[in-house]
């Protein structure tokens, strides 16, 4: 967890998110750094916006009950989704999208 917390140190500080700068925070901190840790963290964080990944974790929305309409409702999306599955495909060969990025990074720690 503390480098993830060295890497937020340094993108708050306006800092470059670099294996160098993240292993001077480790160490000022008393810590001795990881290299294979601080490289995979360094790669990972290279495709996320970190501002937007903070939002979206300091606000994600709690799941809400199923209501009794739910069934319904899931048909449809169901339906809504055979009928997007085309660009859904498209969108899988871009690569992976910030949330599962940011989903890796919580599987480091």
């Amino acid at each position: 967890m503390e480098y993830v917390y060295a890497a937020l140190l340094l993108h708050y500080a306006k800092q470059e998110i670099s294996e160098e700068n993240l292993t001077k925070v480790l160490q000022a901190a008393g810590l001795q750094p990881d290299e294979v840790r601080i490289k995979t963290l360094v790669a990972a964080l290279k495709e996320v916006n970190i501002d937007e990944a903070v939002k979206s974790a300091a606000f994600a929305p709690v799941a809400a009950a199923p209501a009794a309409g739910a069934p319904a409702q899931a048909q449809a999306a169901g339906q809504q989704q055979a009928a997007g599955g085309e660009k859904k495909e498209e969108e899988e060969k871009k690569g992976p999208s910030e949330e599962e990025i940011a989903g890796s990074l919580a599987a480091l720690f």
